[in-house]
């Protein structure tokens, strides 16, 4: 028997969740599919990766209820610090020459006592949402998966195979690069591999963060300090596959030798907590963000390198500008699932996540090298970029996601 609902989201991530969540608090009855056990994803050991949240994405999390929770598991970041490092030394206590330094306090007049962003463990923003949308009553689905769709001019059915039948005038796909509903809509998709895999592994350290996360550019990818509770930090450690391969496999001892040598000791003496993970790198962008009844969002419609930790941030802003919509398209009494609306979705935010995508896209290549050329250019650049605040005010705005036309949720505004 078919069942129906309003959107029916395929994948039941931190994009589809929070999704779902935005949509039900507003009316709208949504359904979840997931290909593997939700209580799956909340596992320490499923994925090791923390995620830089902007504080606009945050504003998001605090309307749908999940900010309160998530808060005491989240670790401010009030400065960042970014330097174009050498080996060894690459994080002694004296900077090089030419570096980028961002502070809150630069902001704090438009952004109140926010911070540059938050880091949080990406198993506690699951745990969260996961709570979150089973107190709300919202339906998931899994394991389960799509083996036939079929659309007509009203609605959209899919048939799962656990024999469940559902129709909804919508249909979104959130699970991620390798989307097969983007497959299904023949929706082009531009990727390309970095040659870099990122390794991810957490530290506890013997000095105080202070709040400051370090990233610095080397020849073989950046490395970076990201600061959680608990004086802990997530280590993102992009080197080429081979050796991301290599350092995995590697005995602790010399993993740590090669670890210490990026790290340096200003934060003092340092211990490996839990396992450690990897990652490959690449970009993923597809041509459209929308085709008939189908909605992409998140790493469906593009994954980035994390260079500039902005994955996860364009996912958030997808859902807050595609929930704006629907939501206010059904309040109109329109089709929610229409050409007309989607591409309303689609304008809103096309131009961020392409320009976004180009952006870390040559910041990988401008710093993953050891050019003789780029090397001066690109210290100066920082150089220049650190000296002139309205150019640093600006930027950290804008990977706060408090720039443009934004959503009322990433205001911090219902819907």
């Amino acid at each position: 028997m078919e069942k129906t609902c309003d959107v029916i989201i395929s994948g039941a991530g931190m994009a589809g969740m929070t999704l779902a969540l935005a949509l039900a608090q507003n009316g709208l009855k949504p359904v979840l599919i997931e290909r593997q056990p939700v209580t799956d994803q909340l596992d320490a050991g499923y994925d090791g990766r923390a995620s830089a949240i902007a504080y606009s994405c945050f504003r998001q999390w605090n309307v749908l209820g999940v900010g309160e929770k998530l808060a005491p598991l989240s670790c401010r970041m009030d400065e960042i610090m970014v330097t174009d490092g050498h080996l060894p030394g690459a994080a002694t206590k004296a900077p090089l020459p030419f570096y980028l330094h961002f502070r809150s306090q630069e902001i704090s007049d438009r952004s109140g006592d926010e911070p540059l962003g938050y880091m949080v463990e990406n198993r506690h923003i699951r745990t969260a949402l996961y709570e979150a949308i089973t107190a709300a009553g919202i339906e998931v689905i899994a394991p389960a998966t799509i083996e036939t769709i079929e659309e007509n001019p009203s609605r959209i059915s899919v048939t799962l195979n656990t024999g469940d039948v559902l129709s909804a005038p919508l249909l979104v796909g959130a699970e991620g690069r390798q989307s097969k509903l983007r497959e299904w809509a023949g929706i082009r998709n531009i990727a390309w591999d970095y040659g870099q895999s990122a390794v991810v592994v957490t530290v506890k350290m013997q000095h105080p963060h202070n709040h400051v996360a370090y990233e610095y550019f080397l020849t073989s990818g950046p490395f970076a300090i990201l600061p959680l509770t608990d004086n802990r930090a997530c280590i993102v450690w992009s080197e080429s596959h081979d050796k991301a391969k290599a350092l995995m496999g590697v005995r602790d001892e010399l993993f740590f030798a090669h670890f210490q040598e990026r790290f340096g000791e200003f934060l003092g003496e340092i211990e490996l907590v839990g396992p450690k993970f990897i990652y490959p790198l690449g970009l993923s962008l597809a041509e459209d963000m929308h085709k008939g009844r189908l909605a992409l969002l998140g790493d469906s419609a593009h994954g980035i390198h994390p260079i500039a930790g902005q994955g996860l941030n364009l996912g958030l802003k997808d859902v807050a500008a595609l929930a704006e919509v629907v939501i206010e398209a059904a309040r109109l009494g329109e089709d929610i699932g229409s050409e007309l609306v989607l591409e309303r979705y689609a304008k809103w935010r096309r131009f961020d996540n392409v320009t976004t995508s180009l952006a870390t896209d040559g910041f990988v290549h401008l710093f993953s090298n050891n050019n003789p050329i780029l090397r001066p250019l690109r210290g100066l650049g920082m150089g220049m970029v650190n000296k002139i605040g309205v150019f640093r005010r600006f930027f950290m705005e804008d990977a706060g996601g408090a720039t443009g036309d934004l959503p009322r949720l990433l205001q911090g505004q219902e819907l």
